[in-house]
């Protein structure tokens, strides 16, 4: 079973940036397709971004121009930049299979709130 640790996360104020990072146990990231996730208080969990074998990535709409999705296989991790933040985005956040059916746990998560 592959574990995913995320890390990076911190009290951001509105219009700042963060580096979220995401670490596997398993060299799996050449070979499947991945995605950042998040669940804002209350909320059930989104998927936000993500990126295909082929290195192609996707965006929902509310981030799409703000939040970056990069990978690097050797390495096992990818990263997701996330510049103009708001309140909005704040939440934990996930890294995980872009599948669910993949998906068989989910990490602790990295926090990130977007205050002033």
């Amino acid at each position: 079973q592959v574990q995913f640790v995320e890390s990076g996360g911190g009290l951001v104020q509105p219009g700042g940036s963060l580096r979220l990072s995401c670490a596997a146990s398993k060299s799996i990231f050449s070979s499947y397709a991945l995605g950042w996730y998040r669940q804002a208080p209350g909320k059930q969990r989104e998927l936000v971004a993500t990126i295909a074998t082929t290195g192609n990535t996707g965006y929902i709409g509310s981030v799409k121009g703000r939040f970056t999705l990069s990978r690097d296989n050797a390495k096992n991790k990818v990263w997701l930049q996330m510049n103009s933040l708001n309140p909005e985005d704040t939440a934990v956040y996930y890294c995980n299979f872009k599948e669910a059916t993949r998906i068989l746990s989910w990490g602790q998560g990295t926090q990130v709130p977007v205050s002033s």
